[in-house]
């Protein structure tokens, strides 16, 4: 009868690769080709053909290249030749079939005389045991991967992107399967950012949502593009001078983002928070701080990178200048602003929260006497001239200038942006100029 490393095949059939991918998945074993299930040897007719069945399924059937742990040989029992594949327990486990890819149903273990799938928690405790406890150097479950929006990012930046580039990056590992690191770049990318816009400041009603997925790289221009859509400009006039001032500065957003991404602890499975409300915006990402470094340290400029190969990734696609400088340039945007950035930090999380540095003057109207000429957000100002058709069919300039409390050129002004962006629409000329609904 069989026995655990012991596996009597009467003939070379296929399903042997299940039973080699389970040795070496497990203690190793042995198949004999040319003995029945009961141990009696029948022999097999064509040896030579069946060795070279058996090294070709061997070399091609399974994933990461077992060929060094498994061996073919010819050898005689009762008189009669058989066929035996020796197989030891591989190094680069969880061994896989191809085409299956690193699930269940590809994954095969030993069980007591059975080649069965793996478990999921079976296939991650040998990933774990062969890769280390680095998320990005371990080997990706999905091992079907596309990187078509990865490839453009690289080449838009003009960074080679092949098979060798692939290597050094450490998308391949050694085993030449596709890392975790490879996932987070991938089409496939499991891992997703949550955007949501809030009325006032507090998260009782949503305005907007949108959810990101694909790559990394892909979600990162989404984001940004995203929440840059709700960055408004509020202007200002001292004296002549227009000056106009975003409501976040675009660098401390970027910065924010970049640490959200970058620095997150991606094997747990939870989406990265991006939360915009009228006064601040909230980034959240999973994964406290490193082990070894302390909320101090990181505002001191200290780095220690939970994602090594990732930072590096994008620090050679231009999107990060220098380790541990994020935090100093995100406290540098605000240093003349009375409401400061505020970093939190629990076990399992890591929260930026960048104040909304115009939230004090958004609605700054009527104006004190004598008082620096101010201006509502451009967006705003031209909300408060559209309204003013709901109980007239046409605007003048000296309507805009008494209804906002700004000078003649201010009014002006802004009634030609929204002519040109076709809101209004001009009729008349000179003192009986007017304008309509656009």
């Amino acid at each position: 009868m069989e026995s655990k490393p012991v596996e009597y095949k009467r003939e070379y059939i296929d399903a042997i690769k299940y039973t080699v991918a389970a040795f070496a998945n497990t203690d190793g074993g042995k198949v004999f080709i040319g003995v029945e299930d009961d141990g009696r040897v029948c022999g097999v007719d064509n040896v030579d053909g069946t060795l070279l069945r058996a090294t070709n399924m061997i070399r091609d059937a399974i994933r990461p290249d077992v060929t060094m742990f498994a061996e073919c040989a010819a050898a005689e029992m009762d008189g009669k030749p058989v066929v035996v594949i020796s197989v030891l327990r591989g190094t680069a486990r969880p061994y896989y079939l191809t085409g299956k890819g690193i699930r269940p149903e590809g994954v095969y273990v030993q069980q007591g005389a059975s080649s069965v799938p793996a478990s999921e928690s079976a296939i991650l405790d040998m990933i774990k045991e062969t890769c280390g406890d680095s998320y990005e150097n371990a080997r990706s479950l999905n091992q079907q991967l596309s990187f078509k929006a990865a490839s453009a990012y690289f080449r838009k930046k003009k960074v080679a992107f092949g098979d060798a580039q692939m290597h050094t990056l450490h998308l391949i590992g050694e085993d030449a399967t596709y890392t975790n690191l490879a996932l987070l770049l991938s089409d496939q990318c499991r891992h997703t950012i949550k955007m949501a816009v809030f009325e006032g400041s507090k998260k009782t009603v949503f305005k907007d949502r949108k959810e990101l997925t694909g790559s990394l790289l892909e979600q990162l221009d989404e984001a940004y593009s995203y929440i840059d859509r709700f960055n408004r400009t509020y202007a200002e006039f001292a004296g002549l001078d227009r000056v106009e001032r975003r409501d976040y500065p675009p660098e401390a957003l970027r910065e924010a983002l970049l640490n959200a991404i970058v620095h997150r602890d991606y094997s747990v499975a939870s989406s990265t928070l991006i939360s915009i409300f009228d006064d601040r915006i909230e980034f959240v990402s999973i994964g406290g701080l490193v082990r070894g470094i302390s909320f101090d340290d990181i505002m001191l400029g200290v780095s220690v990178l939970r994602n090594e190969h990732l930072a590096n990734i994008f620090y050679r696609l231009r999107l990060i200048e220098a380790y541990g400088t994020g935090m100093l340039k995100i406290h540098e945007c605000y240093v003349d602003a009375p409401e400061k950035p505020k970093i939190e930090v629990s076990d399992h999380a890591f929260k930026i929260t960048l104040p909304n540095m115009n939230y004090k003057h958004n609605t700054a109207l009527p104006q004190e006497q004598g008082a620096p000429k101010r201006t509502a957000y451009k967006e705003d100002r031209q909300q408060l001239v559209l309204r003013l058709f709901a109980s007239q069919k046409s605007i003048t300039r000296k309507d805009v200038q008494k209804l906002l409390g700004v000078s003649q050129a201010t009014a002006i002004l802004l009634l030609r942006e929204m002519v040109a962006s076709g809101q209004l629409a001009k009729v008349g000329s000179g003192k009986n100029l007017h304008y309509v609904r656009g």
